[in-house]
């Protein structure tokens, strides 16, 4: 099956070997995404921001691919600090409606460029 590199200048640019996203069939694959500003390549200001940034930013990615977040059907979230856990799940709850999607929150010890949260996700498009 034919893969399709799916990017969009709405998100931040791959900072490494990777695409933003790869499309196979109607599945997606997006890259993990940190909280970089698209504009300014340059990390936001505090965790809250930086969980909005990040889903902002896979919002971007989703719609390059014809799709949307309502389109995820798996999301890993990888916190530098689980105390954080439910600030994340707040700021969740004004991206997602129920049915929400699968999903695993997973303690790190760093990420990149000093990063407090990553994601990444599968969407199934219809």
């Amino acid at each position: 099956m034919p893969r399709t590199v799916i990017s969009t200048d709405k998100a931040p640019a791959a900072i490494g070997t990777y695409s933003q996203a790869i499309k196979v069939g109607s599945t997606v694959y997006l890259s993990g995404q940190i909280p970089l500003d698209p504009a300014s390549m340059e990390l936001v200001e505090g965790f809250e921001a930086q969980a909005v940034q990040v889903f902002e930013n896979l919002k971007a990615v989703a719609e390059a691919a014809g799709g949307s977040l309502a389109d995820i059907a798996k999301l890993n979230i990888f916190l530098t600090d689980l105390g954080n856990f439910a600030t994340v799940n707040e700021v969740m709850s004004r991206y997602f409606q129920q049915p929400y999607p699968a999903r695993a929150a997973i303690g790190v010890a760093a990420l990149p460029k000093g990063s407090q949260v990553e994601m990444d996700a599968i969407l199934v498009l219809e």
